[in-house]
């Protein structure tokens, strides 16, 4: 079972920077974790979920307009890890923030986000940014 887990949320004051990590394991052994596009995602209270940022297999990178020119999205093959830098923070980037993974499963749920389907979801840390 692919497994996502995220690390290195917290609080920042606006203006602030945080590097997200998200380390994955359990990919199948024909097809790993470098074939997929994997991504950002963020739902802050009462809001529906968001897509950041994607970077699929051969590292090319797309982010959404809230995301563009702030943060950035890359990936280590060989750590099986995707990282997003996220730099001049605002008190509206405060949510909960999720790295998931392609591919998913038949009849199971997924979230397309730019035309990839993502079904594989770590369970998310939080980001605090004050004013």
């Amino acid at each position: 079972e692919v497994q996502l887990v995220e690390s290195g949320g917290g609080s920042v004051e606006s203006g602030g920077s945080l590097r997200l990590s998200c380390a994955t394991s359990g990919y199948w052994k024909h097809i790993g974790f470098s074939q997929y596009a994997v991504g950002w995602f963020r739902q802050a209270p009462g809001k529906e979920r968001e897509g950041i940022a994607l970077i699929n297999k051969d590292g090319v990178t797309k982010y959404a307009e809230s995301a563009k020119g702030r943060f950035t999205i890359s990936r280590d093959n060989a750590k099986m890890s995707l990282y997003l830098q996220m730099d001049s923070l605002k008190p509206d980037d405060t949510a909960m923030y999720h790295c998931a993974s392609e591919p998913y499963t038949s009849g199971g749920d997924y979230y397309e986000f730019l035309g990839r389907r993502f079904g594989y979801w770590g369970q998310g840390i939080q980001v605090t940014v004050s004013v």
